[in-house]
């Protein structure tokens, strides 16, 4: 059910960003970013992620783990363009918020919500069985 919700809103989204590409915008940007996005996730952030998996086998936790540095794996991947911008814009009104600091508090909220989901389910593996 959960997967199911999830690709309904990734298609979604996935509709709504080309309908916008579609009335105005920038197909050159969009494919360099696309194809950066991929490069990045295949190259870098796919084999860290198989490297740290690894690494946590021997943790109890480690399909928590592993789900949350997928996350944050792919967070890091969007938030890249707006981390990595050189200096700051011209207009005041263009990227306006501090990212760096939302960003690393999105990590913490992924970080949070899986040691809650991990908590959890040692509470429930703790009950005794009727």
């Amino acid at each position: 059910m959960i997967r199911a919700a999830c690709g309904a809103l990734g298609v979604a989204l996935l509709g709504y960003g080309v309908a916008l590409l579609l009335r105005g915008g920038q197909y050159v940007d969009v494919a360099i970013w696309l194809a950066g996005a991929v490069a990045v996730h295949d190259g870098f952030v796919a084999p860290l992620v198989l490297a740290l998996g690894l690494l946590l086998t021997g943790l109890r936790a480690r399909t928590t783990v592993r789900g949350a540095l997928i996350v944050a794996g792919s967070l890091t991947v969007v938030a890249l363009p707006v981390l990595l911008r050189p200096g700051s814009p011209n207009n005041p009104s263009v990227l306006p918020l501090d990212y760096p600091r939302n960003w690393l508090i999105t990590l913490a909220a992924v970080a949070a919500t899986a040691a809650l989901l991990h908590l959890s389910r040692w509470v429930r593996g703790r009950r005794p069985v009727r």
